[in-house]
C-alpha cells in the first residue's frame, strides 16, 4: 500500500530535484553498479595476456538494451546508455598488472502517478558486465552477489530503503534463452519527492551474451502493478557485443 512519508515537505532544495516540465523527479540514475560489480577475470583470456605488457589489460562489455517495439508497447523511455569503469590490480608470482574492466548500463523509466503527483519512479535496468578469467578460472562478476544485493543496485532511485524481503520467482525468457527472476519488496523514499511507498523490485539471475554477462533488474512502485510489463522488458532485451 502507497503511504505518504511522515517527513516534512521537501525543501527547496529537493524541489531543484523535480523535473519542471513533467512534475517528475530528475532522472538521477537508478543503477549504483561502482565496484559491487567489478573485475573477475578477462573473458577468453589466458593469465599470458593478462600479465604480460607493461600497460593496463582493458575489457569492455557489449551493449544490452530492450527493443524499440517492445517501449513502444510499455511506454518505458529510455534514460540513458552509461558505463562504469572498474579498476583492480592484479599479483601472481611477483607481477603485478592493473586490469580496467567497464561495465555498460541501459537505464529505462517511465512515470508514475500518485496522489495526484507524476515520479519516474519505475525504472528498469539491463546491465552488461564482461566475462573474466584470471589463470584459467572463469568467473562471473556478479555470481558473487546474492539476489538481495543484486536487488540494492536498481534501488538507487530511492532513498531510506528499509525491509527489504525477498517474495516469489518466476522464469521467463531473454536471450533466447531461460532466466530465474526473484521479486522482492521494500519500503522506500522515491529520492527527491519525500513520499514513502511499498516498492517492488524484480532481480534477474545473470545470463551469458557472447563474451559478456547480462543482467536485468527493474523496480517500481508497488501499487502501479508493473509485474507484466517488466516480464516484457526483459523478453524483450538485445544484445550487441563490443566492437
Amino acid at each position: 500500500m502507497t503511504r505518504r512519508s511522515s517527513a516534512d515537505p521537501p525543501s527547496a532544495a529537493d524541489a531543484a530535484d523535480l523535473d519542471a516540465n513533467a512534475d517528475t523527479t530528475t532522472r538521477r540514475r537508478a543503477l549504483a553498479v561502482g565496484g559491487a560489480v567489478g573485475i573477475a577475470g578477462l573473458a577468453g583470456c589466458t593469465a599470458i595476456d593478462v600479465f604480460t605488457g607493461d600497460e593496463p589489460a582493458e575489457f569492455t562489455a557489449g551493449t544490452a538494451t530492450v527493443a524499440d517495439a517492445v517501449l513502444d508497447e510499455t511506454g518505458y523511455e529510455l534514460n540513458e546508455i552509461f558505463t562504469e569503469t572498474v579498476t583492480q590490480q592484479f599479483e601472481v608470482a611477483g607481477s603485478t598488472r592493473e586490469v580496467r574492466v567497464t561495465n555498460r548500463v541501459a537505464e529505462y523509466d517511465r512515470a508514475v502517478e500518485l496522489f495526484g503527483e507524476r515520479y519516474q519512479a519505475a525504472v528498469f535496468a539491463a546491465l552488461a558486465t564482461p566475462r573474466v578469467e584470471v589463470l584459467g578460472q572463469a568467473f562471473n562478476p556478479i555470481a558473487d552477489l546474492d539476489d538481495a544485493e543484486r536487488a540494492e543496485l536498481i534501488l538507487n532511485r530511492y532513498d531510506n530503503v528499509e525491509d527489504l524481503e525477498r517474495g516469489s520467482e518466476y522464469t521467463t525468457s531473454m536471450l533466447d534463452t531461460d532466466v530465474d527472476v526473484v521479486v522482492y519488496t521494500a519500503s522506500a523514499e522515491i529520492s527527491g519527492a519525500g513520499l514513502t511507498v511499498d516498492v517492488e523490485l524484480h532481480v534477474g539471475a545473470p545470463v551469458e551474451a557472447g563474451e559478456d554477462y547480462v543482467l536485468p533488474l527493474a523496480a517500481y512502485p508497488e501499487d502501479f502493478g508493473d509485474g507484466e510489463v517488466v516480464r516484457r522488458m526483459i523478453n524483450g532485451i538485445e544484445y550487441s557485443a563490443e566492437e
